[in-house]
């Protein structure tokens, strides 16, 4: 796992994370961090293959695989390479956070959804609708921030071929929520990644 500038051998990711970090810092509005940061998330793209190795493509038959890149000493930034091969979905989530997205390798699917009741904090009682859906292919990047709420699935269909995108956050992304549409609910649950 690379925590420390100094352990990074690609000047284009050294310069990504130079640059996130350094904004990450200043006091700002999540827009503005994405504002900032999905310019060099496009350039980021362009030179995915001077940092992204073997450990990155790694995929598993049972669900889509985060690959971490980067995490940030004080949790600040984390830089996942995720692999989505045909047919795998995350559930439908949200952050918690502000990030940026970016497209390496094939067709990502995003399809949002719109929250019906206020949030009063409460994990019951939550109804979602359907919103729209989003197409991002090589190249793209995409970004949100997490007010008031970015929730949504996102994955390929089995139709599809192997999806690899870069995912930037402003935390560690350990944990985020599960949303149950029918059951009108939430829960907060913590992930694993793989280290690279």
């Amino acid at each position: 796992m690379k925590t420390a500038l100094k352990s990074m051998t690609s000047p284009a990711l050294d310069h990504f994370i130079n640059q996130a970090t350094a904004f990450g810092r200043q006091p700002s509005e999540p827009a503005d961090c994405v504002l900032t940061l999905a310019p060099l998330m496009l350039a980021l793209i362009d030179s995915a293959e001077t940092f992204l190795t073997p450990q990155h493509y790694q995929s598993s038959a049972d669900t889509y695989t985060r690959n971490l890149i980067y995490r940030a000493p004080d949790d600040s930034l984390s830089l996942y390479a995720i692999v989505w091969l045909p047919g795998q979905w995350t559930p439908v989530h949200d952050h918690g956070s502000w990030g940026v997205v970016g497209v390496v390798e094939g067709i990502l699917e995003e399809r949002s959804y719109v929250r019906l009741t206020p949030d009063r904090g409460a994990d019951e009682e939550i109804d979602l609708a359907r919103g729209g859906i989003v197409l991002l292919g090589r190249g793209a990047v995409t970004s949100f921030v997490p007010n008031p709420d970015h929730i949504h699935i996102t994955g390929v269909p089995a139709n599809r071929q192997r999806a690899v995108s870069l995912h930037l956050y402003g935390r560690t992304m350990n944990d985020f929520n599960l949303y149950d549409v029918e059951g009108r609910t939430r829960r907060r649950i913590s992930v694993a990644h793989n280290e690279s």
